[in-house]
């Protein structure tokens, strides 16, 4: 998700953090030594809302593609 979204986890927080708190992500934190590996899902709620708002307007608003910027 941070590479597809562009997304840093120290400056993006406060966004997980409201997705994860409105039931659209799930953080799992998985312990390996020293390091936290946090792995972050799409839950139903957020798969849900993806294809009843966002698919929408994606249609209505398409994203301009490289070749036509």
């Amino acid at each position: 998700m941070f590479s597809f979204c562009g997304l840093n986890i120290s400056k993006h927080k406060s966004i997980l953090d409201n997705l994860e708190k409105n039931e659209l992500i799930q953080r799992i934190e998985n312990s390996e030594g020293r390091r936290t590996i946090t792995i972050f899902k799409v839950t139903e709620k957020g798969m849900d809302f993806c294809h009843e708002i966002l698919n929408p307007y994606e249609k209505l608003f398409p994203r301009k593609s490289e070749s036509s910027k």
